[in-house]
Formats: C-alpha cells, structure tokens, sequence
C-alpha cells in the first residue's frame, strides 16, 4: 500500500506496479489496449478510427460496435482504471485519518495506470492546447475522483461532493506531471506532490465548508427575522384591537 513520504509517515511506499499489462482477452480489451498504444507514440488528435482498428486486428464494423469515438474509448480505460483500483482491500487504512485513506488510493490509482505512462505524457501534451480535449477530460477526471473519494470513505453526494470531485481533479493535474517524469522506482517526487496538492486541498475544503455554511446560517437568519417580523406585526395588531376595545368601553353608557 503506498504511504506518504518518510517526513509524512513512518510507513515504506508500495513499489509500483509492473510495467507490463496483462493481455487483452475481449475485442473490447484489444481495440483499448491497441488505442493505448497508438496513443503512447501519438497524439489524440492524430489517431484515426482505421488505425486503431488495424492496431487491434478487428474492423471498422467491429471498431464501431464497440465504441463511438476515441473518447469513448479513452472513457472505456479511464473505468477499467476505476474498477482496478475499486476492487482492491481498504480494509487495512480504515482507520486512518481522511486525508491518509485518500493519498493511499491516489498512489494505488497511479500503480494501475503505470503501464500506460507513456499515454498519458501524450495527453497531456496535447490538452496544452485543446481546450475541447481539456474539457472532455475533466469530465472524465471528475466522475473518476468522485469513485476514487468514495473509496476513501469521503462523502461524494450533493454540492459539496460534486465541488471535491472537481477540486481533487485540478488539484491532481501537477501530480500527473510530476508522475511522468519521475523515474524513482519508489515515486518520492510523486508522492511529495501528491502530499503537498492533497495539504492544499485539505485547506481549500476547510473553506469550501465555510462558505456552503455561509448560505444556511442565512437561511436561519431570514427565517428568524421573519419569525420575528410576523410576531412584531401580531403584537402591533393585538394592541391596536385592545386600544379599540377599551375605546368601545369608555364610550358605553354606565
């Protein structure tokens, strides 16, 4: 299991995982794993449909059953990845604290993605300058970290979680650059930046709640001052009922 670096915790990091992936068994798994590797040689942007078929030995038709675009088949991965990382044990970091648990899952993700370094330095060339790309996947980072945060045990419903999912997914862009260029079998320059950017979030959602109580301490407020307003206006009405009453009073005859 990976650990923080040795300044953070005493516990040794996991070493990462092999760099060979096992073999595709699908024709789903072969068109992936053959977009992958055009992808590592590559730009998104310069991959056609025809080639990833011929990487794959299948046909277009076959290509087309399968998946719609490259994106989707860049989504396709970015699942498998998820369900790699989903289906090992946390049984061991339950008790630690949330920041600890998402760091360990965090490492975890990039030792699943660790054969396919290589397409994601190409990536990340080419959102430099796609902002289309760049938006496709963000929306893919997102609903990946939303599980990764699930995974840590961290509340992933409503605002705020959609708001963690998107800060986890910009915080990690830096760790992604970082994890590329980082030849250390142990990943000390990786996990650095990855402590650091989960230390700023961990700040940033400190604020986050602030600011989304911001809005119901208001709410409490309004609904205070209305109960008050309505009350004032209750009382200003019972008092001018019973200025009339005793009016009618003194204006009897004895």
């Amino acid at each position: 299991m990976a650990r923080r670096p040795k300044s953070q915790s005493s516990r040794p990091p996991r070493r990462a995982a092999a760099s060979a992936a096992p073999p595709p068994e699908t024709t789903r798994d072969k068109i992936i794993a053959a977009f992958l590797e055009l992808l590592a040689e590559e730009r998104i942007e310069r991959i056609g449909l025809a080639d990833i078929a011929e990487g794959a030995g299948v046909t277009l038709a076959d290509l087309r059953g399968e998946f719609a675009s490259p994106l989707a088949i860049l989504a396709a991965h970015f699942k498998a990845v998820d369900r790699a990382v989903l289906a090992q044990d946390f049984a061991d970091m339950a008790e630690e604290p949330p920041r600890e648990r998402l760091f360990d899952v965090e490492m975890r993700r990039l030792e699943v993605m660790a054969p396919q370094r290589e397409a994601v330095r190409s990536l990340m060339r080419s959102v430099r300058n796609n902002p289309p790309l760049a938006l496709a996947l963000n929306g893919l980072a997102v609903r990946s970290q939303q599980w990764m945060l699930a995974a840590a045990g961290i509340k992933t419903s409503g605002p705020r979680g959609m708001l963690r999912a998107q800060g986890l997914a910009v915080m990690l862009a830096p760790v992604l650059r970082a994890w590329v260029h980082d030849d250390d079998p142990g990943l000390a320059r990786t996990m650095a930046t990855l402590d650091r950017a989960l230390g700023r979030g961990q700040r940033l959602a400190g604020l986050i709640e602030d600011l989304c109580f911001i809005p119901s301490r208001l709410c409490r407020l309004r609904s205070r001052w209305r109960h008050r307003h309505n009350r004032d206006d209750y009382d200003r009405d019972d008092y001018d009922r019973r200025d009339d009453y005793d009016g009618d009073e003194e204006a009897a005859p004895a």
